[in-house]
């Protein structure tokens, strides 16, 4: 298992040309700038309901587009989040088979950190078979 780590900024975008009329949900895009170990850019959408600092849950899918120390291509991200009153549980894993380019093989899972000034950074766990 090797690591990585960095920082990035994210813009997520609220989507109001729903046309179900269900505010108990919500759809986002999401844009992320990537810096350190991961460099690069991802874009992705982002399906949520409740509320952000009680209880609720959001999934979402994003591809990033750049470099793993180096290693050039693509891979998917699937987002699981569920806040329980105020208890956060995330899951962020790389979607089976999703790596192209020198990221083919590629698995594992990211970490995000919000600190309190409310920067994002990452840690990310991941297994890339050797290329021959």
């Amino acid at each position: 298992m090797s690591h990585a780590s960095g920082t990035f900024d994210v813009k997520i975008t609220p989507q109001t040309d729903d046309k179900g009329g269900d505010t108990a949900l919500s759809r986002m895009t999401i844009d992320k700038q990537f810096h350190g170990d991961l460099e690069g850019t991802s874009k992705g959408q982002m399906l949520a309901a409740g509320d952000a600092k009680s209880s609720g849950v959001y999934v979402a899918i994003e591809k990033f587009n750049g470099t793993l120390k180096g290693h050039s291509g693509t891979f998917i991200l699937h987002h699981t989040g569920l806040m329980t009153r105020g208890v956060p549980q995330l899951s962020i894993t790389v979607a089976p088979d999703s790596g192209t380019g020198q990221l083919t093989g590629l698995t594992g899972t990211l970490t995000i950190n919000i600190a309190a000034d409310g920067k994002h950074s990452y840690e990310f766990e991941y297994t890339l078979p050797e290329t021959k």
